[in-house]
């Protein structure tokens, strides 16, 4: 496409855009997309209707040539008459959330990594997008497409026409960034290690999963099994994730959406075994392992006992102690407080740490009253029909009926006694009678006692209970992924796009843990999706005005920002105003054209 001016020498001309290959319209409505951009261009009104299509190539052809042609100099001051009833604001960009994570993106020094890995530009912006997109608008690959081509400012920024990129790049994209999952995961982990200087000393461990939409009869992992969001209709995939004590992930793994929870440690701490021998990712010595119950099976502790890994795990045993006068509050908070008490294990050798939460025990005794209460309350109806005409008295009917209530309320029916008194003469009750005692040496003894099993004998109490904490950040991880990065719902099909989506919300995870990592050594604790509302509203903007001597003027630039997001660019260190400031001038004398028509 040229631009037809007048010069000393005459009329010339010169390109200002290149259509590109991708160029599909129509010889014949070219004029009407060479005039319709010129009207953008030169501020005229639209007098007729055109072909949607048309008018979204004219709209997005403008606004590339008011950004590559424009100038970027705001030293010298331009004073200009304009027409203010004549200014038109256009094309608003979203550019906030984008900004913060690619200053993530590029303090990782990502890109060039990907470089490295033998992507080419286009490759890795489209890596950008996607990992971009997940964080600051999660969905699917589809839903990024859109949001990069007509919401997100991010092509402004690294200089990338989004337009370009069809949306089997995207998948394209996925798919490579998968073919060099360990090397990016090592990288990464390398680079956040020597940038925030943490040291290996913690290894967390949990597992999530998430379902799928469709039928998946592609997909060779998907399985039906326990879903952890209650969807028992949908084929489930697990997501495993290995976390350092700082909350970085150092490895990842998809498994069948049906997988034992307790037969995947192996595999992890194997593959990190395995990237160990590289003196340069992981650290020689071997990190404590943290993890829950659902993992800590006897046949794992004691795998981990015969490979020398320390661990600090949920006890399985139903077993409870607790006395409160060797206990040493670990904790002490204004509405809760926690004690431990600390007991050697010499069959095992192991130390138990009993630790009682006056919080935990509080939800604990409301949910048990809770059922106990309904399950007293039936226990009563039943016994006053035994007096009332036409209720149930036969004795086997109600040895039938007790049973099905302690079937419906079997964690408080464990807890009560029940006798049932029977006329000899007649064959029916006259009497239930029931009693309430707790289990002994249980949590229904112990209300509130939870128990962790650990082979570091050395730790003291508080320094168990708060590395045993840490297994909460770990679920935050999961909730994060689920909630602020589009890990759920998986609409893919078959196997190897499924394990792609998931690997771009743990990538995204990196970058959004990176920017919350260094915003809390100010004080800034905020979620990610907390940050991500505060960095709305900033936009990037085209403001259009008529000139006294018929120019019109075109300025692209971003909005002010907001305190709040003023207050996030300063932590991270980072330019308030991102992206140039643009300013396209078009000559009352200039004509656009198609090159093919002036040959």
């Amino acid at each position: 496409m040229v631009e037809s001016e007048r010069t000393e020498k005459g009329v010339r001309q010169r390109t200002i855009i290149n259509l590109g290959t991708g160029f599909s319209l129509p010889r014949e409505q070219w004029p009407e997309l060479t005039s319709r951009i010129q009207q953008l261009l030169h501020g005229e009104a639209l007098l007729f209707a055109l072909p949607p299509k048309i008018e979204e190539m004219a709209q997005n052809y403008a606004a590339q040539i008011i950004q590559a042609q424009g100038k970027t100099d705001e030293d010298k001051s331009d004073h200009r008459e304009v027409d203010i009833d004549s200014l038109e604001l256009s094309r608003p960009r979203s550019i906030g959330c984008e900004h913060v994570a690619l200053e993530a993106f590029n303090f990782l020094k990502l890109g060039e990594h990907l470089k490295a890995l033998g992507l080419n530009d286009p490759q890795i912006a489209a890596a950008t997008g996607t990992l971009i997109g997940r964080m600051c608008n999660p969905g699917s690959e589809l839903a990024t497409h859109y949001w990069l081509q007509n919401v997100s400012g991010l092509g402004e920024l690294i200089g990338y026409d989004f337009n370009k990129l069809s949306l089997d790049r995207m998948y394209t994209c996925s798919d490579q960034l998968l073919k060099n999952k360990e090397a990016i995961e090592n990288y990464l982990y390398l680079q956040e290690k020597q940038l925030f200087g943490f040291q290996e000393t913690i290894t967390l461990y949990d597992l999530t999963n998430t379902y799928f939409e469709g039928q998946c009869e592609a997909n060779e992992i998907g399985k039906f099994g326990h879903s952890k969001e209650k969807r028992y209709d949908c084929l489930l995939v697990t997501l495993a994730l290995m976390l350092d004590g700082s909350g970085f992930p150092k490895s990842s793994q998809v498994f069948k959406g049906n997988v034992s929870e307790a037969k995947t440690l192996k595999k992890m701490i194997k593959g990190l075994e395995r990237k160990g021998r590289n003196p340069n990712i992981f650290e020689q010595q071997k990190a404590t392992i943290v993890m829950d119950a659902g993992i800590a099976s006897d046949d794992n502790i004691e795998w981990l006992k015969g490979n020398e890994y320390p661990y600090i795990v949920v006890s399985r045993k139903r077993h409870r102690e607790f006395d409160e006068d060797k206990a040493i509050v670990v904790k002490h908070a204004h509405d809760y407080t926690v004690k431990a008490e600390k007991v050697v294990d010499l069959e095992n050798d192991e130390v138990l740490l009993y630790c009682h939460s006056t919080q935990r025990e509080k939800k604990e005794r409301a949910i048990n009253n809770r059922f106990t209460e309904k399950f007293e309350q039936a226990l009563k109806h039943l016994e006053a029909g035994l007096h009332v005409k036409g209720r149930m008295k036969k004795y086997n009917k109600v040895l039938e009926k007790i049973g099905r209530l302690k079937q419906k309320y079997s964690k408080a029916s464990k807890l009560y006694q029940i006798d049932i008194s029977k006329d000899a003469k007649s064959g029916n009750a006259v009497k239930i009678s029931w009693t309430r005692k707790a289990e002994p040496e249980t949590k229904d003894e112990f209300p509130g006692v939870y128990c962790l099993r650990t082979s570091h004998k050395d730790f003291n109490e508080e320094t168990l209970w708060r590395t045993y904490t840490m297994l909460t950040d770990l679920e935050a991880v999961f909730r994060s992924l689920k909630s602020e990065l589009g890990m759920r719902p998986v609409f893919h099909q078959n196997t190897k796009r499924v394990t792609g989506h998931l690997f771009i919300s743990v990538l995204a995870y990196h970058l959004v843990h990176s920017i919350r990592y260094r915003l809390k050594q100010v004080d800034i604790t905020d979620s990610w999706s907390g940050l991500r509302k505060q960095l709305a509203g900033q936009n990037r903007i085209t403001a259009s005005m008529h000139c006294r001597n018929d120019d019109i003027v075109h300025i692209r630039k971003s909005t002010r920002p907001e305190p709040r997001q003023q207050r996030i660019y300063s932590a991270l260190e980072i330019n308030s105003h991102p992206g140039a400031t643009v300013k396209r001038i078009i000559d009352k004398s200039s004509a656009i054209t198609d090159k093919s028509k002036t040959e």
